[in-house]
């Protein structure tokens, strides 16, 4: 019994585990700012490209 006691208290402090949860959640986090800045990327790259489009397609209009 009581090595098992032992190994609980040896368990309740080990905090392995615990930095690789916060290495997780350190990853989740610049995933996240990622996807958002390749979104907002994408949305104004999109418009640029659909400007330049249609001053292609009528160049007689003012761009």
């Amino acid at each position: 019994m009581k090595k098992f006691a032992y190994e609980f208290q040896r368990f309740l402090r080990d905090e392995e585990g615990v930095t690789a949860i916060e290495y997780g959640l350190i990853a989740a986090l610049i995933a996240i700012a990622i996807i958002v800045g390749a979104s907002l990327a994408g949305t104004n790259l999109n418009n640029l490209f659909s400007r330049i489009g249609r001053c292609l397609a009528n160049p007689s209009a003012a761009c």
